[in-house]
């Protein structure tokens, strides 16, 4: 149904979506890290929400996967 939206209003309603994926990634970011300024937690959130392969996932995942530890052995390639 998305496919027959005009272009602004697609952008729009894709922009909405963006913005609660990075608060619904920044809030799973406050969960780990409870003292950091919630604006920090928002701007890594956003740079999360700009790596394609992250994006894909839920914001719990992302998030998730954003804090393995590098070399663990599910790690992201």
């Amino acid at each position: 149904m998305d496919e027959f939206l005009d272009p602004e209003r697609r952008q729009r309603q894709e922009h909405k979506e963006r913005q609660l994926w990075i608060g619904a990634c920044a809030h799973q970011l406050q969960r780990r890290w409870r003292t950091v300024d919630p604006d920090e937690l928002e701007a890594v959130a956003a740079a999360l929400a700009r790596d394609p392969v992250l994006r894909a996932l839920s914001p719990m995942e992302a998030t998730v996967e954003w804090l393995r530890p590098i070399g663990s052995e599910n790690a992201r390639h």
